[in-house]
């Protein structure tokens, strides 16, 4: 720890550090500090783990050195992320032997630390505690009348102790605890002094019926869905999304031998991002179907609200390109972006659509008409609620403060995919609306063919 202190100190401007801790415990130790606001620095969170991680690589031979960066929403991680870890990637081997997996994990983390731009890989799952297995030979014991609880307690009274009885005094209860003296029970083989009295009597050394075995067992085990998990922990350097990390270890990992009973799970930030894009999918959906049904109710026709939602994927068309300029990545932020831009896109179309119809009924202009005057008359609205929701997103885009970086993803789409689908719906849409209401009026004129006019009754038909 003195070592990687020297080494961050040295990386670190000490004007940058806001506060700097360091804590060492079982054969753990953890050095955590918090910067200054973004403005009053000249070094990002990102590069400066980036240097960190070139600069103690290596630096302390036999440990394993993990270096993290959080942003100022580090509450956010929390919520979405994979709970107390502060690794980007936790890769989970499934199964039930933990030895098998624990090979099998440390065969990947091999293939994964070759790949670029994934660093800090390890297998997380520390040395198991020392245990001294008791097997109890069966047919050996049932033939000397004996149970296997009668060796059990034997070899608990003896070196855990046991309780025979009470001690009272002053109405005060106080456990009478038996088991052999320290020096009596200083290893395991003091075990095999401890006899067991068979069915005929007869007294029988608990060595004759056990066999010992020194082995080591799990510290903890970590289940997931009832399985047993054995865990492969990474980091990613600046810029790399994390499904493209995920994409290249599924194609380094596409032929991996797994034994039966084994499988390969992508869990922590991975996990609850998919949740969230599911989550969203079926948000954006549910919001196509509300914002319809509205429009239906309100315009009292089912036309008029498909060509409004027409506006809708053209707002794609300005948001692809502002995240590859920007490089802005598809993330939580941006998928919230997607969802306000679906409420927010549809109020130009709205206002056009619903003018077209107010000409047309009040005014008594033809089609043509109508949707050049209208374009007219609402040109200046649009472009005004549009400049002005732009220019309200545009200086969190740029990622100023704490946590920004974070709030700009979801200003960019925003303003991408308004900025575009204002320009496109005032051509877009009214060409679409020619275009239903000609196709409309053409099928309730091939419609009328098939309706039979009612004939005239004959001159000799009399009616009271």
């Amino acid at each position: 720890m003195d070592q990687l202190d020297a080494i961050a100190k040295q990386v670190i401007p000490e004007n940058d550090i806001l506060f700097y801790t360091r804590e060492a415990q079982n054969g753990r130790g953890e050095i955590e500090l918090a910067l200054t606001p973004p403005d009053q620095r000249n070094i990002k969170t990102d590069d400066l783990a980036d240097e960190l991680r070139q600069k103690l690589q290596g630096s302390v031979p036999g440990a394993n050195i993990d270096v993290s960066a959080q942003s100022g929403l580090w509450i956010l991680r929390r919520i979405f992320g994979s709970g107390d870890q502060n690794t980007a990637l936790d890769i989970q081997i499934r199964g039930y032997n933990l030895d098998i997996a624990a090979n099998i994990a440390q065969d990947i983390a091999t293939r994964i630390r070759e790949l670029p731009g994934i660093v800090d890989v390890r297998v997380p799952e520390r040395e198991g505690r020392p245990e001294q297995r008791v097997r109890i030979d069966r047919d050996r014991i049932s033939q000397l009348g004996i149970s296997t609880r009668d060796v059990a307690s034997a070899i608990q009274t003896n070196v855990g102790g046991s309780r025979a009885g009470y001690f009272r005094r002053d109405g005060e209860e106080i456990p009478i605890m038996v088991r052999l003296r320290p020096e009596d029970r200083l290893s395991s083989l003091d075990i095999d002094n401890i006899s067991v009295r068979a069915a005929d009597g007869t007294i029988v050394p608990v060595s004759a019926l056990v066999t010992l075995n020194a082995e080591r067992g799990p510290n903890s085990i970590r289940r997931e869905n009832g399985q047993r998990v054995t865990s492969i922990t990474a980091n990613l350097e600046q810029g790399v999304p994390l499904g493209q990390a995920v994409e290249r270890i599924s194609e380094e990992l596409a032929g991996f031998p797994l034994p039966e009973g084994y499988s390969i799970y992508f869990g922590g930030e991975y996990e609850e991002q998919q949740k969230a894009a599911r989550d969203f999918n079926m948000a954006i959906l549910m919001a196509l179907i509300l914002i319809y049904m509205v429009m239906a109710a309100q315009f009292e026709r089912f036309l008029d609200p498909l060509i409004v939602m027409f506006s809708v994927p053209l707002a794609l068309i300005g948001v692809m390109p502002v995240m590859l300029l920007t490089g802005t990545t598809l993330n939580l932020q941006s998928l919230m972006g997607v969802v306000m831009l679906i409420g927010i896109v549809v109020n130009n179309a709205i206002l056009l659509v619903d003018y077209i119809n107010m000409m047309r009924r009040e005014q008594g202009y033809e089609l043509i008409q109508s949707v050049i005057e209208a374009g007219k008359l609402r040109l200046r609205p649009i472009l005004l609620t549009t400049s002005t929701t732009v220019l309200g997103l545009l200086p969190m885009s740029f990622g100023m403060g704490s946590g920004g970086e974070i709030q700009a993803s979801l200003a960019r789409v925003v303003i991408g995919g308004l900025t575009a689908s204002t320009l496109v719906t005032l051509v877009f849409i009214p060409v679409v609306y020619v275009s239903a209401n000609l196709a409309l009026e053409r099928v309730n004129v091939w419609m009328g063919r098939f309706k039979t006019e009612p004939q005239e009754a004959p001159a000799w038909v009399t009616s009271e």
